[in-house]
């Protein structure tokens, strides 16, 4: 029974969440497409604000999200007066702001459009909320490539300096300044409670994004060739996305009903044992794929961190928060839910069977 209850008590209330209205920002985006099929399942009243979905295939389209959300405005985060618009009609009780420009490679090819969406559209929701009563919780949704990586082997924890070798990285150390600077000077003094939310390397099925590894092994599985690798050797903290979107929700829910000071930063990574080398990722995807390989690309590439690992003790000990899927049940979800799709199934019945699957295992 005792183990029961704390895999019960380290998930979200789906009581808190029934009637509660939401707005997420980025819902076409994969996490963002994953969170709003959550929240509806617990009952949520869900709006949504974003981009159209980035890739086709996408996560929003073969899940049919725009099915169980309440409004779905397709705009721009840069568009300030949209965004306000957005809130005032929604009269959210709590915001997820997960509307971003994610991918570090394609930041030196935009830097402009990188600040533009990860710092001033943060500025812009949080001006939004600030003006808007209903507004009670948000969580603003970073990364955890918003510190100052000095290349080091232990995992950053949340009061270590934000910093960032390449557009997006600095971005998101931005974003973690200005949600600190709007909590302090404006949110806190009208009762809106404001954290930052850190994840790892997220993985799980309906990601076609590119110059991620998973896709990209995927699109070299469906193509019939071998993955090429540009850095086999550097470590991630990778996690199924449940897991940090598990950490989302029950900061909001904290956040909500002010049980305790929970307006802060959040790391939501891995175990450390889960922090692996790319090599170790695709060796374990090639095991489980017959036929597929992969292999080094020696040509010139950006700048990318070798060394990142996130300490989730504070989540762990504060929180309650638990990682459920250790890195290979997470590996082996992500293929199962490919398999599922190539095979045409109904994605969004599959999707929920795995929400509702990470929701029953126990905890070790």
């Amino acid at each position: 029974m005792e183990n029961l209850d704390l895999n019960r008590d380290c998930l979200p209330d789906p009581g808190f969440w029934q009637g509660r209205r939401v707005l997420v920002t980025g819902h076409s985006g994969f996490k963002g497409g994953w969170l709003a099929l959550w929240l509806a399942d617990m009952g949520a009243e869900v709006h949504g604000f974003a981009l159209p979905a980035p890739t086709a295939p996408n996560f929003f389209d073969v899940c049919k999200v725009q099915s169980v959300l309440k409004a779905s405005t397709i705009a721009d985060v840069r568009d300030a007066g949209a965004l306000a618009k957005a809130v005032q009609i929604a009269q959210p009780d709590i915001v997820l702001h997960l509307a971003a420009q994610p991918l570090v490679r394609y930041s030196y090819e935009a830097p402009v459009e990188t600040y533009a969406v990860n710092v001033m559209g943060t500025v812009h929701l949080l001006e939004a909320v600030r003006h808007a009563p209903s507004v009670r919780s948000v969580v603003n949704v970073t990364t955890d490539k918003c510190y100052e990586n000095h290349g080091q082997d232990r995992p950053y924890r949340e009061e270590e300096a934000m910093g960032g070798y390449d557009p997006y990285s600095s971005s998101k150390g931005c974003s973690e300044l200005v949600t600190a600077a709007y909590r302090r000077s404006f949110l806190k003094t009208v009762g809106v409670q404001l954290a930052s939310a850190r994840a790892g390397n997220v993985i799980g099925g309906g990601d076609w994004a590119g110059d991620r590894l998973i896709p990209d092994f995927l699109r070299a599985i469906d193509a019939g060739r071998p993955l090429i690798i540009r850095s086999p050797n550097a470590t991630r903290p990778w996690q199924h996305v449940l897991e940090p979107l598990a950490g989302y929700l029950m900061l909001a829910e904290k956040l909500y009903t002010k049980e305790g000071d929970f307006a802060e930063a959040w790391n939501f990574g891995p175990e450390e044992s889960d922090s692996r080398p790319v090599r170790w990722i695709v060796e374990y995807l090639c095991r489980q794929v017959p036929g597929s390989s992969w292999q080094s690309d020696a040509t010139q590439h950006p700048h990318e961190s070798q060394c990142l690992k996130l300490d989730n003790t504070k989540a762990k000990t504060k929180l309650g928060w638990r990682p459920r899927w250790d890195l290979p049940k997470a590996l082996d979800h992500t293929l199962a839910w490919h398999s599922e799709w190539k095979g045409q199934a109904a994605m969004a019945e599959i999707s929920l069977a795995q929400i509702h699957e990470y929701e029953k295992t126990e905890i070790a």
